[in-house]
């Protein structure tokens, strides 16, 4: 009895009865009526360990989730009413033949899952609370002007160079246009990197106060607290013009050093500690540190003091004059603020690992509760498994003036991690380098890096993780061009 899985563009095979079995499982939950348990039951159902072979079970889970109508399905029924969920969620629109295109289908897979928009998931929690604060702001008066935020919540996660980064000033040399920090959809188009980008769309259409929040994607390291898809929350107010009036003609320092400048910076700062109130009690310690961002200036960090530790929570500041101009609102002045759901909601459910956000593990959701904060309690804790790779990256060749070898420039760490996580998924807990040198004769740099492979659901063979660890092994010579050692 052979199963073959499509993942990925290849072909698994089986021939075991425990193929069988698993066959005869799926083939009885016709897609049409797959559950958002479906996943987990498969993950954690005996029969499909052991005797199977684990990585073609691997690659059909992961096919599954990578399908549109299981993104769909996999919402949580007690969504809120409004945006569709899983609007975006078709794999093939982010995929193609471009030369330009770097997105895995790994994180094709994960594009529209919407966990902002489950009510009883960590991330939508964290999300409503912060949108019930700015909506309670506009029905006073006497609160920040009685300002009343519009809500975004379900834009298109594909946007422009131009809206990512030209309208928010950051100039073409800058490490986050990088394909190696970045997923292009095309030359010209990419999955955000931040909710910024649409900044200036928003600011176009007229609103004048605003709060966007979904998923955005980077190219990241690999770790308890990155993971390449995450969600932010962006926020936007312009001050009535005749709280500003005065600040009409200036630029540059002139209008740093205005009044109306020290005015909204004022009222950012105060709108924000009471967001952090709000969620970690009143009488939060808290402090500012000055920072920089191409879209804003001035620009600041807050930190609150939690746990006994200083925990930076969000960037934020006074909206640069250029962008305002270029968003053809160049009359008014404003504040916007950025901050990351999954920082804190690992802070206030104290969620030990990134990848818990995205399991389908029912003892996992089944903690949590629409509107309430609790701490999460560990269900399980599988022993890890390590594995470690070695390679030569190539020589950039000797200086002909100094005679030295210098530094490669043809390895990049994010391309390398892009290329676990796509090979292995979650099951990748960690990759840490734990040698690297540079021969003193042919000037070769080698790199020795540990990976952790760790599953939540379950416990992991060494037959399972070594068919993923040779897979790595051939795609870094193929893709990265390395000589493994």
């Amino acid at each position: 009895f052979r199963v073959l899985f499509f993942h990925r563009f290849k072909l698994y095979s089986t021939t075991n009865m425990a193929s069988r079995q698993f066959t005869q499982f799926f083939t009885k939950q016709s897609r049409r009526h797959l559950h958002r348990s479906l996943i987990p039951t498969i993950s954690r159902n005996p029969k499909f360990h052991g005797s199977v072979s684990s990585p073609a079970i691997t690659s059909a889970i992961a096919f599954l989730r990578s399908s549109s109508t299981l993104c769909a399905l996999n919402a949580d029924p007690q969504a809120e009413k409004g945006p569709t969920l899983g609007k975006y969620a078709t794999p093939s629109r982010y995929l193609s033949d471009d030369p330009a295109n770097n997105i895995t289908p790994h994180i094709a897979s994960l594009v529209g899952r919407d966990l902002h928009l489950r009510t009883n998931h960590p991330i939508g929690i964290i999300r409503s609370k912060i949108q019930e604060y700015f909506q309670s702001l506009g029905k006073s008066a006497n609160v920040n002007d009685g300002t009343n935020f519009q809500i975004f919540n379900a834009e298109d996660p594909i946007v422009t160079t131009t809206q990512c980064f030209d309208d928010l000033l950051i100039p073409p040399n800058h490490p986050g246009r990088s394909p190696s920090d970045t997923y292009y959809v095309t030359p010209t188009t990419l999955l955000r990197t931040h909710t910024s980008a649409h900044q200036s769309q928003h600011l176009r259409n007229g609103w004048d106060a605003f709060l966007c929040c979904g998923d955005v994607y980077r190219r990241d390291e690999i770790d308890a607290t990155h993971y390449p898809a995450f969600h932010q929350m962006e926020g936007v107010k312009l001050l009535r013009p005749e709280l500003v009036k005065g600040a009409v003609g200036l630029t540059g320092d002139d209008w740093l050093n205005s009044p109306e400048c020290a005015l909204i910076e004022e009222d950012l700062k105060m709108t924000l500690e009471g967001l952090m109130d709000q969620l970690f009690g009143s009488g939060t310690t808290k402090r500012w540190n000055a920072d920089y961002f191409p879209f804003t200036s001035p620009s600041f960090e807050l930190e609150i003091y939690h746990n006994d530790e200083w925990m930076e929570v969000l960037g934020c500041g006074v909206i640069h004059e250029g962008v305002l101009n270029l968003s053809g609102r160049g009359d008014r002045r404003g504040w916007a603020f950025g901050l990351g759901l999954e920082r804190l909601a690992m802070i206030l459910f104290s969620i030990p690992d990134i990848r818990l956000f995205w399991t389908e593990d029912e003892r996992f959701h089944s903690q949590f509760q629409s509107g309430e904060i609790v701490k999460f309690k560990s269900y399980s804790k599988y022993p890890p498994v390590f594995k470690d790779i070695a390679f030569w990256t190539a020589s950039a060749g000797r200086d002909e003036e100094t005679s030295r070898w210098k530094n490669s420039n043809e390895f990049v760490e994010n391309d390398f991690f892009d290329l676990v996580r796509s090979t292995a998924g979650d099951l990748v807990e960690r990759i840490e380098l734990i040698d690297a040198f540079t021969h003193p004769k042919t000037g070769r740099s080698s790199r020795c890096y540990r990976i952790s492979y760790r599953s939540m659901d379950r416990s992991l063979t060494n037959e399972e993780i070594d068919h993923l660890q040779f897979k790595i092994r051939d795609e870094c010579e193929g893709a990265l061009g390395c000589e493994l050692r």
